[in-house]
């Protein structure tokens, strides 16, 4: 019998503040929700010593993407889709994203994130600092 939700690796950027938020997020409601079949795995946990692992590496925290059970990957707003797909609550954005021509919008978008994306995070880096001396005694 074919699993109904074969497993879908989250590859994020646990260093990236805005990820974090996102990814415990999606982890949250998966969790709440039993078997969605959405394992997550931080892709900036360790440095690879081998160039070629490096430049993996760098590619895969350049853009968001997932990974299914049979090793194939997606990347930007098709990831996003897959994830949204196994999330109760977003899979009605999954269907609207699965509509003719939507996809090409969504990705659209999030090349336009990527590209304001450092600036955020260094803005959400700030933010976070100045929360942490502020909860200082």
């Amino acid at each position: 019998m074919k699993d109904p939700n074969p497993p879908l690796t989250v590859l994020y950027d646990g260093a990236c503040p805005l990820c974090q938020r996102e990814i415990a997020h999606v982890k949250r409601l998966a969790d709440g929700q039993g078997n969605t079949g959405l394992c997550f795995q931080d892709v900036s946990a360790h440095t690879p010593s081998d160039p070629a692992s490096a430049a993996e590496q760098a590619r895969l925290l350049a853009r968001f993407h997932v990974q299914r059970s049979d090793g194939s990957r997606l990347d930007g707003a098709a990831a996003f889709v897959a994830m949204w797909e196994r999330l109760p609550g977003w899979r009605w954005l999954a269907r609207l994203a699965r509509l003719p021509g939507m996809l090409t919008v969504l990705e659209w978008t999030y090349r336009g994130f990527l590209k304001v994306r450092p600036r955020l995070q260094t803005l959400a880096r700030r933010l976070e600092s100045n929360t942490t001396r502020s909860n200082t005694p």
